[in-house]
C-alpha cells in the first residue's frame, strides 16, 4: 500500500481511508492518480463502481410493481 500511495502521489493515511470507505468521494484526480498507479483505466474504474449490486433491483422498478399490483 506504501508504494501504490507515494507513486501516486497522496499519503499512505488518505489511501488507507478511501479503502475503508472513510473517504467516501475522494477527488477525481486522486482516483485518477491511484488507478494510473494500479494500471487500471478509469473506464474500468467506473464499471465496476457503477455496477448495480447482484441481486438489487434496478431503479424505479419496486415502484413500477407497486403501481401495476
Amino acid at each position: 500500500m506504501l508504494e501504490v500511495a507515494l507513486a501516486a502521489r497522496v499519503s499512505p493515511e488518505t489511501l488507507r481511508k478511501i479503502e475503508s470507505g472513510r473517504v467516501a468521494t475522494p477527488a477525481f484526480s486522486t482516483v485518477a492518480a491511484i488507478a494510473d498507479v494500479l494500471g487500471l483505466s478509469l473506464d474500468v474504474v467506473w464499471a465496476e463502481i457503477s455496477e448495480p449490486e447482484r441481486g438489487a433491483e434496478p431503479a424505479g422498478s419496486r415502484r413500477a410493481r407497486t403501481r401495476s399490483a
